[in-house]
């Protein structure tokens, strides 16, 4: 966001700084000159609003490879930035085309009935019946792939198959999707199983007005009773920035009419819910608090009642990786009985577990269910996941550090010899705040510090930059902007990607005063 002029008056201050007559030691010039040629490219290139806008997108690499052709043919920096955003998005959509984007979930059904449930008198003469019987009396898979034919048409291409109790069946689906304009698709689908017929169906999309939109979708299931029509439609309206509210009528196999209203913000996510159908009617309130905290977490509750009973349902998720969710949720329900359901979220793969524990209301269940998973996750936590998690890390850390090694090397001299170079311009400012009662930095440090207790078996890795912080001074001022502090003439990285500060001792007016500041951010001193 640099003005000219603000290049302009940088780069005669750097052109001073570096110019090589002003140093007479031979290594000294040697090491000026090269340093006063970088900061010359670098102008050359930013006081061209033109190559200043493909260097602003692409940096060195638009430069030595894409961007003089468009030069060529572009005259203004909005129009070269126009064009490049445009090549950006075909390779996107290229990049696109070449994916399939799998989705799959994976749910076992659990039952451990027996752990609460036992009636000793049917067990007395049965074998090993001291040991209860948790068996898996359900799964389920399912799974789906797309495949981009044309930028406006996708086919996707799912199956699933399921099994309880020793009965089950599979189907398969394949849905040609088009994108017919800015505000609508239309959806074919066709489909079989062994259980059920061939089903036909056709689902369309279309945006009413900015705020509202409408979906359809039209089905014929082919079975050994004849066909079975059934139609949905769902009709949705903003309500205002963070609220949805939603209006559905499904006609044919379980006919039912529902309207619901979502509010999801950045801390909470409730929704509100009634439906009047058969064979089921309810009404349904839940809620999700959203904590800001690095591993997102959430906390959700809600309450079910209709025609068959009523369930209350608790639990949490919590990010355990990159790409990883794990969550945990306590049904309690009339005439349900208690379940334990997990989930683990990877990428775009899901694997649930509900495990069913007893069909009675029992206070022992609810609170194995509540506080086991909670036990078994604190200890996993501390003893697997966070060591894993930290290994992984310094594995990254480590590949980062030898892909950079060399450039890091070379920055590192560079940011040597420009303090080498800095030493007879700081001593003058020095001088002129001494006599003024100015600005003097005492110390400055900057790179990876350690305060917490929790991490003192980390190594502190920084590097003293008070010469190159007192040559940034100007009239008793010190202004740094919004960027990485590595980017300064005089300072390089000394911790790849590791979070990074800039510790700073200075006198004003006589008294000495500290400050600190993260890598990104801005500071200005002295402080008022």
């Amino acid at each position: 966001q640099a003005s000219q002029e603000e290049l302009r008056a940088a780069y005669r201050r750097l052109c001073m700084l570096y110019h090589p007559d002003k140093h007479r030691d031979p290594e000294l010039k040697s090491q000026a000159e090269r340093l006063f040629n970088l900061v010359h490219q670098a102008y050359e290139v930013l006081s061209d609003p033109q190559t200043r806008a493909i260097y602003d997108i692409y940096g060195r690499r638009g430069l030595e490879m894409e961007g003089w052709e468009v030069v060529e043919r572009k005259r203004t920096a909005a129009e070269i930035r126009e064009e490049f955003e445009r090549l950006q998005r075909e390779r996107e959509e290229r990049r696109l085309q070449q994916r399939t984007n799998p989705k799959g979930t994976i749910s076992v059904g659990i039952d451990a009935t027996d752990l609460f449930d036992r009636y000793d008198e049917e067990y007395e003469d049965v074998p090993g019946s001291s040991f209860p019987q948790i068996e898996i009396n359900k799964m389920h898979i399912s799974q789906s792939i797309e495949a981009p034919l044309t930028s406006t048409d996708t086919a996707i291409l799912s199956g699933n198959l399921s099994t309880q109790n020793g009965n089950g069946g599979g189907s398969i689906n394949l849905a040609l999707r088009r994108v017919t304009s800015a505000k609508g698709w239309g959806e074919l689908e066709f489909g079989a199983g062994d259980l059920q017929g061939p089903l036909f169906g056709l689902k369309i999309f279309r945006n009413l007005t900015p705020r509202c939109f409408i979906t359809t979708h039209c089905a014929l299931q082919f079975s050994s009773r004849g066909v079975r029509p059934g139609l949905t439609t769902v009709l949705a309206r903003n309500l205002d920035k963070n609220t949805m509210g939603y209006l559905q009528w499904r006609w044919g196999i379980q006919s039912a009419m529902n309207t619901s209203i979502v509010r999801d913000t950045k801390t909470s996510h409730f929704t509100v819910a009634m439906q009047l159908g058969i064979p089921h009617s309810f009404m349904m309130v839940s809620y999700q608090h959203k904590f800001q905290d690095e591993d997102q977490t959430r906390v959700k509750g809600s309450l079910k009642a209709g025609f068959f009973g009523t369930i209350v349902e608790y639990g949490a998720e919590r990010k355990i990786s990159r790409h990883s969710v794990l969550g945990a949720t306590v049904s309690v329900g009339v005439p349900q009985g208690v379940s334990l359901k997990i989930k683990l979220n990877r990428a775009s793969q899901t694997y649930f577990f509900p495990v069913h524990l007893t069909d009675q209301l029992l206070p022992s269940a609810v609170f194995y269910a509540t506080v086991g998973p909670l036990v078994i996750y604190f200890a996993m936590h501390r003893l697997v996941i966070k060591p894993y998690l930290r290994a992984q890390k310094e594995r990254e850390l480590e590949k980062q550090r030898e892909n950079a090694a060399s450039d890091i090397l070379q920055k590192k001299q560079e940011a040597e010899a420009a303090v080498r170079l800095m030493q007879e311009a700081v001593r003058r400012i020095i001088e002129a705040e001494e006599a003024r009662m100015g600005l003097i930095i005492v110390n400055a440090w900057y790179g990876k510090f350690v305060n917490d207790n929790s991490r003192k078996n980390e190594k502190v890795k920084v590097i003293d930059v008070t010469v190159p912080l007192q040559c940034l001074v100007k009239d008793s001022k010190l202004i740094l902007t919004e960027a990485s502090k590595a980017g300064l003439p005089g300072f390089y990285d000394p911790c790849v990607g590791e979070e990074k500060s800039l510790k700073v001792l200075y006198q004003f007016r006589g008294v000495l005063h500290q400050v600190m500041a993260a890598d990104n951010e801005a500071l200005r001193i002295p402080k008022q």
